[in-house]
């Protein structure tokens, strides 16, 4: 499995803080980040997996609104982690 207990617990650290701080939008971004491009080289194999497909677009959204959300509540939050983790916009 790609997505173990150690992964998670290392980019929630590395992201949110602390190993348990699983609910900062930062973790939760960097979460999804993570499963984004996981998913992605899935679908560049398997071109009509169309139910990963339809989970890679509910996961860019779900990382869209919070982001927008962290865009609203602390603009240098959003700022450190769009960089941190190369995100586009």
């Amino acid at each position: 499995m790609y997505l173990t207990k150690e992964v998670k617990a290392e980019i929630f650290k590395k992201h949110g803080g602390s190993e348990g701080n699983t609910g900062s939008a930062e973790g939760q971004i960097a979460l999804f980040t993570h499963r984004i491009n996981h998913l992605t080289g899935h679908l560049k194999k398997n071109r009509k997996d169309f139910n990963t497909e339809r989970s890679l677009v509910r996961l860019v959204g779900k990382r869209r609104s919070l982001l927008d959300y962290l865009k609203k509540k602390d603009i240098e939050r959003y700022r450190a982690i769009v960089k941190e983790l190369g995100l586009r916009k």
